[in-house]
């Protein structure tokens, strides 16, 4: 148990990272994908969604890290 001990000291266990990290980074990832869509999508899309081309570039150019509070949980 001793020299266990002092293995661990001495050589600790890489830490990976936290599932919340992992999990953030997904959601960022999405967030950037789904506004490089919104960026690129044609006009009856939009219309089809129910925006215009200007509510499509407003959401399209905000910050990743500019989400709804909801999904900051």
């Amino acid at each position: 148990p001793m020299r266990l001990l002092a293995r661990s000291l001495f050589h600790p266990r890489p830490r990976s990272a936290s599932p919340r990290l992992l999990t953030r980074a997904i959601a960022a990832n999405a967030v950037w994908r789904e506004r490089k869509i919104l960026r690129e999508m044609e006009a009856d899309r939009l219309e089809d969604l129910g925006l215009t081309r200007a509510e499509a570039q407003a959401e399209a150019t905000k910050s990743l890290w500019d989400v709804p509070s909801h999904w900051r949980r």
